[in-house]
């Protein structure tokens, strides 16, 4: 067991003012013990009226884990395209027609090579496309400096809705597991105009 260490005087005095500026949880019996004698025990602090909570997204319970953002608005998005075709794209029955893997580029390096992709891919009448942005390093960071694990995973969602991309792309979804499932994206393109 470990010994306890006493406080020097300085130390005590200094914690002996932190100790009279709290207000108690469990009543007042607390607060006796911290007085000192001869001294007034502090005025309770009175609570301002309370503010509203928090908003919550809508959706979410307390106590619920976070998914990521991306999985969350491809989950939650609205089929804007046909309901047969929908069903065969996420089980993995209609083939992508061309494909662009974004592995091991910068941000910088692959939103100027996404936006050429897809517009280039509408232009040559394509309907359906694959955008994989792999998963992230998988593992412990033993970094000191925390990372964002699968920065393009959770970028590409976002400058798919963006212009210039957003509109020419009807539907984005997750990928199925013969297409590279959590790591790559189906974007259904509307037809060229």
């Amino acid at each position: 067991m470990a010994r306890r260490r006493h406080l020097r005087p300085d130390e005590e005095q200094l914690w002996g003012a932190v100790a009279r500026s709290i207000t108690p949880m469990h009543g007042a019996t607390l607060r006796k013990r911290l007085e000192q004698p001869g001294e007034p025990a502090p005025d309770p602090v009175k609570p301002a009226t309370e503010p509203p909570p928090p908003p919550f997204r809508a959706g979410f319970r307390i106590g619920e884990k976070a998914r990521p953002t991306a999985t969350r608005d491809a989950e939650t998005a609205p089929v804007r395209m046909d309901a047969k075709a929908f069903g065969k794209m996420v089980r993995g029955k209609l083939m992508p027609e061309a494909r662009i893997d974004l592995h091991g580029m910068t941000l910088n390096e692959a939103h100027p090579e996404l936006i050429r992709f897809i517009l280039n891919a509408q232009t040559q009448g394509m309907r359906l496309v694959l955008v994989i942005t792999g998963k992230g390093k998988p593992g412990l960071d033993h970094d000191p400096f925390p990372h964002r694990r699968g920065i393009l995973r959770q970028q590409v969602p976002h400058w798919l809705r963006q212009a210039p991309l957003g509109p020419a792309i009807l539907q984005v979804t997750e990928a199925h597991l013969r297409h590279g499932g959590g790591g790559a994206l189906y974007v259904y393109l509307r037809r060229g105009r």
